[in-house]
């Protein structure tokens, strides 16, 4: 028999997830905020850089696929967050080892840069269903937002912090070194909450929390023969796809970077704080979104595929001004669809289901992710011919989230 978590309890699992995620990317972030230099001094062309920058964050995604069903099936929840966990914390710091590896240094940092992602693959999955239990207490939109914020604490002030050492030493690698505080920081605090937080089983929502399959669907032969056919209502693979394309217009982090280091238009101490720039404004889309979501429900998600609109163009300008825009712009979506959107996935399908759901919905993601980020290296220099595609794509994502949104609004209702 579980027993219900109280609205405090609750609070300190939500509050305890977002210290340890916070203190992990510092690590993470601070990494990527500078992957796209590090490539490019390693010999890397805005394809390569584009190519694995692009693979490292698809497989961050599309693995979900794997590790979210193991974690329903298996129910070791903190087996999978600890170890992906800790091999983040051991893969970044390994990078200050590239620069001294010499014609290996190019293929040992894009394998590192892959392997640090496929540790969010392997945890993310288990940590988002632990945290999703304890949120349906709070209000899912604001305990994924208020996780999220406290993520991106880290998430700029790792980037602030390899920005100094930069700026000290006047060379990648040291950065790198530093990185290996937070990583045990971040250990240590899981440990630490570990102890503290009740069983798996036991992250239970309180009584009127619906955890059924919803929509006609649960009632189908189909469904009774596949049941996850109704756990994952069409409406989920209506977002799922509207979320693939809106990703795709991201460009990604790891070309923009390139793009700033190549045209000289900011020092390289000065890239990873363009990147705190944008997780910045990702923390405010969490927290704001979050709370609309809670309020008004999913029509809140209209506003992504109109914000990514300027990202390709703006991101990949040469007028300083108009790329901090464009970096502003992608944080503020990228705000939106790492937290706000979890909370909409944990409210189409049933509870024993969100493993999977997570996972196929990541693979969307990685889908988006990897095209996008291809795509903007190999048309690196033409701009004009990315935005052929990224535009239309982006009005295919508004008219297949209009109909996701419509549908599940009609689905909520009695």
């Amino acid at each position: 028999m579980t027993t219900p978590l109280t609205r405090a309890a609750a609070w300190r699992v939500v509050v305890g997830f977002g210290l340890v995620s916070l203190a992990v990317d510092m690590v993470s972030d601070g990494a990527r905020s500078i992957a796209g230099p590090l490539l490019g001094e390693l010999g890397a062309t805005a394809l390569i850089v584009g190519l694995v920058t692009g693979v490292s964050e698809a497989l961050g995604f599309v693995l979900r696929l794997y590790t979210g069903p193991r974690v329903d099936r298996s129910r070791r929840y903190w087996g999978f967050t600890m170890g992906g966990y800790a091999l983040t914390a051991v893969c970044v710091p390994l990078l200050a080892l590239t620069p001294f590896l010499g014609s290996m240094a190019l293929a040992a940092a894009s394998m590192l840069i892959v392997a640090e992602r496929v540790g969010k693959a392997v945890r993310s999955p288990a940590k988002t269903v632990l945290l999703a239990h304890a949120a349906g207490v709070v209000g899912r939109g604001q305990g994924f937002a208020v996780h999220k914020m406290l993520d991106q604490v880290g998430a700029f002030s790792g980037p602030i912090l390899v920005a100094a050492v930069i700026g000290a030493t006047g060379a990648l690698w040291p950065a790198f070194v530093v990185l290996v505080i937070p990583g045990i920081a971040a250990l240590w605090l899981l440990l630490a909450l570990k102890r503290r937080v009740p069983a798996p089983d036991g992250l239970d929502a309180p009584d009127g929390v619906d955890s059924a399959p919803r929509g006609r669907l649960a009632n189908s032969r189909a469904a009774q023969r596949f049941p996850v056919a109704a756990a994952l209502p069409a409406s989920f693979y209506l977002f799922a796809t509207s979320t693939a394309l809106t990703t795709l217009g991201l460009v990604g982090f790891g070309v923009m970077s390139f793009h700033m280091a190549e045209s000289g238009m900011v020092s390289l101490a000065a890239i990873p704080l363009v990147f705190a720039l944008g997780m910045i404004a990702a923390a405010v889309a969490a927290l704001v979104s979050g709370r609309v979501y809670d309020r008004v429900g999913s029509v809140v998600f209209l506003a992504v595929p109109v914000i990514v609109l300027g990202v390709p163009e703006l991101s990949l300008s040469d007028n300083l001004i108009a790329a901090l825009v464009g970096v502003s712009l992608w944080g503020f979506a990228s705000g939106i669809q790492d937290s706000t959107v979890k909370a909409f996935v944990a409210d189409l399908v049933s509870v024993h289901h969100r493993g999977l759901a997570y996972g196929i919905f990541a693979t969307f993601q990685g889908t988006g992710t990897l095209v996008g980020a291809v795509l903007a290296g190999a048309l690196y220099g033409h701009l004009p011919t990315l935005l052929t595609i990224a535009i239309p794509a982006q009005v295919a994502a508004f008219a297949v989230m209009a109909f996701a949104v419509s549908r599940a609004r009609r689905m909520e209702q009695p």
